[in-house]
């Protein structure tokens, strides 16, 4: 006999469990189809969400810190239980629409595709001398001021985003989807949406204050473990592994946040160039400022991380899920277990 919290975690418990096929379907459909629109992208839910408790949040600064931190568990949360509730129902389906159907939720959750085609766009722009068409590309990129950016101020931040994003909006749900299924991925990408959107300075100081530090947290593992995949990406890639360490040990502190400096240093020594966020950081002096092919090198080590994750990954969920039982195994358990940060 369960008890009757054993009986709850005993009914929720696969909507925490992995399923390793997910993760290549995943991320096939993420480099075949790109994202999906609007109405059914579980991320622009999450945007809409944070974007009208934002215009409902009151002007105090007490009162902003208390409202900002009920929204932010209100919208993790939400978003960790709406996608509990979506995978429980999967069950009901035949299992090959099932782990389409999960995959596909797991594909909404990260944007690796999306990613490696913004940062040759901005390539692109830049190469054919458009500096105005390369700033509005960048915009998909960073949230800096990008009006007085020159083409090398351009390239810089396209890598730097490059670098960031191989974390935030790959590696890290792809990780939390390994060893907590769709509700930790779900939750993730709803603590990293809140402080794309309301984590800064200035005006958002006290009601994005939870959602910043909420974010520093989530990607403490995710952006170590992640910077040490991008530098076997690079190494793969042919960039400098050497020159990498080297400046993810000296400057990988320079950076406001905890966890950015980390993929953003070692891109800078992997690829022999300098990034520079003006007013803000540098990393990779003294190496010379990035051209053209830098770019073009930045999103190939992105492209190698990104398969290294996606082995990586899966091999976890595997792990995970038979390490729970599997159905038609032997297992320590008798019952049968169902199956986008800008810089």
């Amino acid at each position: 006999m369960l008890s009757g919290s054993g009986c709850i975690w005993h009914l929720l418990r696969p909507a925490w469990q992995p399923r390793p096929a997910v993760v290549p379907l995943a991320l096939a459909l993420d480099w075949t189809l790109g994202e999906p629109p609007g109405w059914c992208h579980p991320v622009v839910w999450i945007g809409r969400a944070i974007a009208a408790g934002e215009g409902r949040a009151p002007s105090g600064t007490r009162a902003a810190f208390a409202y900002g931190c009920t929204m932010t568990a209100a919208i993790v949360g939400g978003s960790a239980l709406a996608a509990m509730i979506a995978r429980r129902s999967l069950d009901a389906l035949p299992g090959p629409i099932a782990l389409l159907a999960e995959a596909w939720f797991l594909k909404t959750l990260f944007s690796a595709r999306a990613l490696v085609e913004a940062g040759r766009d901005v390539e692109t722009q830049l190469s054919q001398g458009n500096l105005p068409a390369a700033r509005d590309a960048a915009r998909s990129l960073v949230s800096r001021d990008r009006s007085a950016l020159d083409e090398r101020l351009l390239a810089s931040a396209a890598i730097e985003s490059l670098a960031e994003n191989a974390v935030d909006s790959v590696a890290a749900p792809l990780i939390y989807y390994a060893v907590g299924g769709l509700p930790a991925a779900a939750a993730y990408r709803a603590a990293n949406t809140l402080d794309a959107m309301i984590g800064y300075h200035g005006r958002y100081e006290h009601l994005g204050k939870a959602a910043a530090r909420l974010d520093d947290l989530a990607n403490l593992l995710p952006a170590r473990a992640a910077t040490g995949l991008l530098l076997l990406a690079g190494a793969l890639a042919g960039g400098d592994v050497g020159g990498g360490l080297e400046c993810l040990r000296r400057q990988r502190g320079r950076t406001e946040s905890p966890n950015a400096g980390w993929p953003m240093s070692a891109m800078a020594g992997l690829l022999g160039v300098a990034l520079e966020k003006p007013g803000a950081y540098g990393l990779g002096d003294p190496l010379p400022p990035p051209d053209l092919p830098a770019i073009d090198h930045a999103v190939m080590v992105v492209e190698v991380t990104t398969a290294i994750v996606g082995i990586l990954a899966t091999a976890v969920a595997w792990l995970r899920r038979n390490a729970s039982g599997e159905p038609g195994r032997r297992g320590p358990h008798t019952h049968v277990l169902p199956a986008a940060s800008r810089p």
